[in-house]
């Protein structure tokens, strides 16, 4: 995306839920730079659609309400259809409920504008001080869920893979299938996952969060095992289609070699070990040998095939081949 900065259509996607008490200074922090913005009402109880339309004059704001709650991905969706649909060239999202700074919002369009990533998203734990004072169970709950996102999205040059402070190249985001996205707070998540289908590049951008009273729907006890189910689906599809429909490497041998052995020097092992101790004997040195060797070698090519799977991370934005052959 090589157009002068300045003429750039850069479109804020703002999802409401239960934000009624934040919204109007949110959208007042969002400065000239942004061409449009779009606020879209999720069904809130609070109505925060027809607060936001009685409070705030700003021309650029377009309000989109859906007839029932769809979750914070269908309010994206719905956003990245009408922003795209205008013409816009960068989306950002930035939640309406205060935690997210629309000051920094450049920090997240200049890479995207620059040619260096298609998609950009926020990372709350560059700054030591800044982590130590977020909520402990924040802190515990993104460190396992980064590791489950950056083996199902395969981006494992990123963290904090529920931030929701994101943009998007237009073009790439056309290119994604928006409906099979998850409509939930899965959604960043899974985005990750699409973006990588589309060998998109993603890059973290260091931000502070803000935590004071606003309500979160968001509880990481609540959410932490149905997301790991969900990255579990993820890492299988993605492994699937990057390895054995896509492209055939070494990498796609060695992962089903390594689980095999594995999991035949583990099971070869645990019944001999169990049928000796049944019989009060001694497990036999060659058998105890031949377990081992079969566990070794497995766990050697299943790194080797994380090792490949790490190298492979996207780093070449697709954005403008995808304008050239659109074009």
């Amino acid at each position: 995306m090589n157009d002068n900065i300045n003429n750039i259509k850069i479109a804020v996607v703002i999802p409401m839920y239960r934000v009624k008490d934040n919204i109007c200074k949110v959208v007042s922090l969002i400065d000239d730079s942004v061409w449009k913005i779009y606020a879209v009402d999720d069904a809130c109880p609070d109505k925060s659609g027809d607060y936001l339309e009685s409070n705030c004059s700003d021309s650029r704001l377009t309000i989109l309400r859906h007839a029932f709650n769809k979750g914070v991905g269908g309010a994206m969706i719905t956003g990245y259809v009408a922003a795209i649909k205008d013409g816009a060239q960068i989306i950002v999202k930035i939640d309406g409920d205060g935690q997210m700074n629309p000051k920094i919002l450049h920090h997240f369009t200049r890479p995207i504008i620059c040619g260096e990533a298609d998609y950009t998203k926020g990372n709350r734990f560059y700054d030591l001080s800044t982590v130590l004072r977020m909520p402990r169970i924040r802190l515990f709950g993104n460190a396992i869920l980064s590791f489950f996102n950056k083996a199902s999205s395969g981006y494992w040059n990123i963290f904090d893979p529920t931030n929701g402070y994101t943009a998007i190249s237009a073009v790439v985001a056309k290119h994604i299938s928006l409906e099979s996205v998850n409509n939930r707070y899965f959604f960043e998540s899974d985005m990750l996952y699409h973006l990588n289908i589309a060998r998109a590049v993603v890059i973290d951008i260091p931000m502070d969060a803000v935590y004071g009273d606003e309500v979160s729907s968001l509880k990481i006890r609540n959410i932490i095992v149905p997301f790991i189910f969900l990255h579990l689906k993820n890492v299988a599809k993605r492994v699937f289609i990057e390895y054995y429909i896509r492209d055939f490497s070494l990498a796609s041998i060695e992962l089903p070699l390594g689980v095999i052995m594995f999991f035949s020097g583990f099971s070869y092992g645990a019944i001999n070990w169990i049928k000796s101790s049944s019989h009060g004997l001694a497990t036999p040195t060659g058998t105890i040998m031949l377990s081992a060797v079969l566990l070794l070698l497995g766990v050697q090519f299943i790194m080797a095939f994380f090792s490949f799977d790490i190298s492979s991370v996207p780093t070449q934005s697709v954005a403008q081949r995808l304008t050239d052959r659109q074009d």
